[in-house]
């Protein structure tokens, strides 16, 4: 290339870190340009940086931290917003709050990010970002609604969706006449001071947000906390239905075992255009699952399969299985659960076991004891069950033989 100067490379180098699998390309032409002796910028390290963080390399990360220092943008903003992402896709958190602490200036960009990986803190920073006058956008309140549903603040919880109620009505032109201040002051004291008053909002029963993004973070706030009439208001108010409001929804009354619910809204879902994916099924088989709706499982099953060509994934046979099982369908069961990929996890196998007591079958409780003995061989719960399916059997000899077995394993009694 003629005339390579640090734009040429720089394009080259963002060009790649952007495309996140081409990390190493990106990581290679940034050590040529240090080679060169060639005076790096802020996108330069930017750009080196973000690739470190797509390839999960974090001492070389470290590397290029202390080079950020040495020249002279340790401190620059994009730089250490990028700094504190890969540091916390390296999940060293402390290392991302000490960039975050030694920074002069934080954009939305910044306060955002720390939001996001700081949980327990994430109400103060929220408090932080208003009094720093920055205003947040989605993908802010997306990240301190996860860390409340995470923590389960409920308070906190309403405080946050009344300010991001308020907040759709600050986006208007004439929201600072109204507050008294176009005329006497400056925007800004409007801005933090109607931040502060909307903390104090809370939702009522004819206003709600709109933003599909922030409306589907709501809704899985809210079916966490199990308050489902709040998911199903949220969810009625919003305009633009995304899939994933859909699907948390969905999730929400699966959560509740309101498999009525659950079967008219996927219906409805479909019949609105909106394509289901893996979570969706998921939900609805597991919801299936605990109502025993055998039949409508396996169509939903099978529908998954041939009519969304999704690829079941462990969960979706294990969800099956164990509905089958529950149903007393034990060899169906069975046949399904050897087509998982891997092997069964122990939860599958351990209510598989139960079903089989349940069902008086002792051949396959058998063959399923075994299994769970060899994932789990000091675990106790198999030798309980199998014990208790013996007993109800009359067959003391293989009470007396499990016993021993449980001995000779060391295995201790659950309390």
């Amino acid at each position: 290339m003629v005339n390579e100067d640090l734009v040429s490379w720089n394009a080259i180098l963002e060009g790649y870190s952007q495309e996140g699998n081409h990390g190493l390309e990106a990581i290679f032409v940034f050590i040529e340009m240090v080679g060169e002796g060639m005076g790096l910028d802020h996108v330069s390290f930017t750009s080196a940086v973000s690739a470190c963080g797509h390839e999960m390399n974090l001492e070389l990360g470290k590397q290029i931290h202390g080079l950020t220092i040495k020249s002279g943008y340790g401190s620059h903003v994009s730089v250490c917003n990028v700094l504190i992402s890969t540091y916390s896709k390296c999940e060293v958190t402390e290392d991302a709050k000490l960039v975050f602490q030694c920074m002069n200036d934080h954009n939305i960009v910044s306060w955002t990010t720390m939001i996001s990986i700081d949980e327990e803190d994430a109400i103060s920073l929220f408090n932080e970002v208003r009094l720093d006058g920055v205003y947040p956008n989605d993908v802010t309140f997306v990240g301190i609604i996860h860390a409340i549903s995470i923590r389960k603040l409920v308070e906190e919880g309403e405080m946050i969706h009344g300010f991001c109620i308020e907040a759709g009505f600050l986006s208007k032109h004439n929201v600072c006449n109204s507050l008294g201040y176009a005329q006497n002051g400056p925007c800004q004291d409007a801005l933090k001071t109607f931040l502060v008053a909307t903390m104090e909002s809370k939702p009522n029963n004819y206003t709600f947000v709109t933003g599909p993004i922030i409306a589907g973070a709501l809704l899985d706030m809210y079916a966490k906390r199990g308050s489902i009439c709040e998911s199903k208001r949220v969810f009625s108010e919003t305009p633009h239905k995304s899939q994933f409001a859909w699907i948390a929804i969905i999730s929400a009354y699966a959560g509740h075992g309101d498999y009525d619910s659950v079967i008219e809204l996927f219906k409805e879902m479909e019949r609105e255009g909106v394509r289901p994916d893996s979570v969706t099924f998921l939900s609805i088989l597991a919801a299936g699952c605990r109502n025993g709706m055998v039949e409508m499982g396996r169509h939903l099953f099978h529908s998954m399969v041939k009519d969304y060509h999704i690829e079941p994934s462990p969960q979706h046979y294990s969800s099956m299985a164990d509905m089958l099982g529950r149903a007393g369908k034990l060899e169906e069961a069975e046949e399904l659960m050897s087509q998982i990929p891997g092997q069964p996890g122990f939860s599958l196998l351990h209510s598989l076991l139960g079903a089989c007591r349940i069902h008086g079958n002792v051949e396959m409780a058998e063959r399923v004891a075994n299994t769970l003995m060899r994932l789990e061989p000091m675990e106790s719960g198999s030798f309980v069950l199998m014990s208790n399916l013996y007993a109800e059997k009359g067959d003391l000899e293989m009470v007396a033989k499990v016993g021993k077995w449980k001995r000779d394993e060391g295995v201790r009694k659950e309390l």
